[in-house]
């Protein structure tokens, strides 16, 4: 007589399309609580019943865990890579020339990447992974703010990634001068994104109480075109980028 076979749990072989983007929401929504045993518990037995789960081996809440906390960790590495090469590469100055200059934890800088798909400027929400490219170059895989994981986009760390422009206050007007890089906040009827730009000319005037009434004279940087604006659609942007 045969001896019997010992029946085995088929094992785990990964998650589904639709459970990735599940957890990578829960991720975004839920960074701190993603961890707990009970979220994770909770997580699994939702998949459990998920259309595509049937007929494939039951989740445990400790893959769950397990893709939280290498999703984690990959985030955390590449963030380290962006602040380590912030600190080699780019130096916490402004093109608006402050009055005082501060010494600035690198772990508190603020990050804006250029899209691919537009050539705009956007905030950096969170660094989701990095990878080494054969030519040596570094590229990040960036979440915008405001937007879900099905908008990240790999982009390269030293021509796409810089510390975020900061808006300029009424009274930092002075501090522009001709020939500076300005972030500019372009208003087309069909978009309205802020692209690099330069300063050409500006037309000082005298301040009401509804702030600056300055005019200035830019040129975009990605199709050439000028535009007279007020102060409120200047940023104040880092030298170190062209």
């Amino acid at each position: 007589m045969d001896r019997l076979r010992p029946r085995h749990r088929k094992s785990f072989t990964g998650f589904t399309k639709t459970e990735i983007e599940k957890m990578e929401k829960m991720l975004e929504v839920s960074r701190e609580t993603v961890l707990d045993k009970e979220f994770c518990q909770y997580v699994a037995r939702a998949f459990g019943r998920y259309s595509d789960r049937a007929g494939k081996p039951v989740v445990k809440w400790t893959e769950v865990h397990n893709w939280f906390h290498n999703a984690k960790q990959e985030s955390a590495k590449a963030s380290k890579n962006v602040l380590e090469l912030a600190g080699a590469s780019l130096p916490v100055k402004s093109s608006v020339k402050p009055t005082e200059e501060k010494n600035q934890d690198l772990s508190e800088l603020e990050f804006e990447a250029r899209s691919s798909k537009d050539g705009a400027w956007y905030d950096v929400d969170m660094f989701v992974a990095h990878r080494e490219l054969i030519t040596g170059e570094t590229e990040v895989r960036v979440r915008f703010v405001g937007y879900g994981a099905e908008e990240d986009e790999w982009i390269n760390i030293k021509k796409g990634v810089r510390e975020r422009s900061v808006p300029l206050e009424h009274s930092e007007c002075h501090k522009v001068e001709v020939g500076d890089p300005v972030l500019c906040f372009q208003e087309k009827d069909d978009q309205a994104r802020h692209y690099d730009a330069h300063v050409l000319e500006i037309q000082r005037r005298m301040h009401d109480i509804r702030g600056c009434r300055c005019i200035f004279l830019v040129r975009y940087n990605h199709d050439e075109s000028e535009e007279r604006v007020r102060l409120k659609r200047l940023c104040g942007r880092p030298t170190y980028n062209n």
